[in-house]
């Protein structure tokens, strides 16, 4: 058992909360991508979204830690088909989990995009790039 409990791996909403909460909030609009005058890929941008979801799906603040297409355009800024495209190439490598829900499909981000998200966002602080977003309106 202790052998299983060492390759195991589920984000709690407090391991969610610590590695990305320099980047996120939960508000009364809904889970936030929440950085200032720093620059995120298309790529980053999504996977954020996707992690606040999560963090507010585990926190009981919504009901599911799944997001449309819409609904990440309506967050942050960016079009539609970009996100259709960035989350296309995220499934294929599976950072992302699409889930058929009623009125079309929802995504998720998966165990393995938590962990390279934060690999990616982390290594970028060592090189000393700026990590962050700046959002259209």
């Amino acid at each position: 058992m202790e052998l299983a409990r060492a390759i195991s791996v589920n984000h709690s909403l407090n391991d969610v909360i610590q590695l990305f909460k320099e980047y996120i909030r939960i508000t009364p609009e809904g889970p936030r991508v929440w950085v200032e005058d720093r620059r995120l890929s298309d790529r980053e941008v999504i996977l954020l979204q996707l992690v606040a979801a999560k963090a507010s799906g585990l926190s009981g603040r919504n009901p599911s830690d799944t997001m449309s297409v819409s609904e990440i355009q309506a967050a942050t800024g960016l079009y539609p088909k970009t996100i259709s495209s960035r989350l296309s190439e995220l499934s294929k490598t599976a950072q992302v989990e699409r889930v058929n829900a009623e009125g079309g499909g929802k995504y998720r981000i998966t165990t393995l995009g938590v962990h390279r998200l934060n690999e990616l966002l982390t290594k970028k602080l060592k090189q000393g790039q700026p990590v962050g977003v700046a959002m259209s309106p």
